[in-house]
C-alpha cells in the first residue's frame, strides 16, 4: 500500500536500509517522505536532491542533515518553493541566506526572514521589505532586535503587527 509506504518513508525510527530501497520506489510522495527523514543516509540525500520531482528536492532542503553544498546547490533551484524551503533550513550557509534575501520568489525571502541562522543585517533589510510575509517573518525571529520590533510593531498590515505580538522578545511596554 502506497500511503503505508509513504508512513515508513516518513518515520524517523525506520532502518536506513529500507530507507535506501524507498529512495527508488516510483512514487514521488514515497521519495518526498524520504527524503525529510532524518534518518536517511547522507549519499541518498544527495541522490534526492537531483530528483526530477521537485516536491522531492524540497524534502531534501528542508532536512537537517543535508549537506551545505547541496543546500547551495539547492538555493538556485528553478523551483521557487525549492528556494524557500533552503531559506527555512538553520543549516544553511549564511552567504546563501543573504542570496535568498534577494530573491523574487517572496517565500524564498521569507523563508529567510524566519530563519534564526539569518545575519542580522540581512534581517534588518528584509525588515523594509514590500510583502508583508517577509516583515511577518522577521517579526517572529527569534533573533531580531528590539529596535525593529518596536518599528513592526507600528507597521500597516496586522499579521505584521500579531508576529511582533508572537515574538517572546517583544518587551511588555
Amino acid at each position: 500500500n502506497d500511503w503505508v509506504r509513504r508512513g515508513v518513508a516518513l518515520n524517523p525510527n525506520t532502518l536506513q536500509e529500507a530507507l535506501i530501497k524507498l529512495s527508488e520506489d516510483e512514487e514521488s510522495y514515497i521519495r518526498s517522505g524520504v527524503s525529510i527523514n532524518p534518518n536517511t543516509p547522507i549519499d541518498i540525500l544527495i541522490e534526492l536532491s537531483k530528483d526530477e520531482e521537485w516536491r522531492v528536492r524540497y524534502g531534501v532542503a528542508l532536512n537537517n542533515n543535508a549537506p551545505q553544498d547541496v543546500l547551495t546547490t539547492l538555493s538556485k533551484d528553478k523551483e521557487g518553493y525549492v528556494r524557500e524551503s533552503v531559506a527555512l533550513n538553520p543549516f544553511t550557509p549564511k552567504d546563501v541566506l543573504i542570496n535568498l534575501s534577494k530573491d523574487l520568489f517572496l517565500y524564498a525571502r521569507a523563508g529567510v526572514a524566519y530563519n534564526p541562522s539569518t545575519p542580522l543585517e540581512t534581517l534588518v533589510e528584509l525588515s523594509k521589505d514590500k510583502d508583508f510575509e517577509v516583515r511577518k517573518g522577521v517579526a517572529l525571529n527569534p533573533n531580531t532586535p528590539i529596535e525593529i520590533l518596536q518599528v513592526l510593531s507600528k507597521d500597516n498590515d496586522k499579521y505584521v503587527r500579531e508576529g511582533v505580538a508572537e515574538n517572546t522578545n517583544t518587551p511588555q511596554d
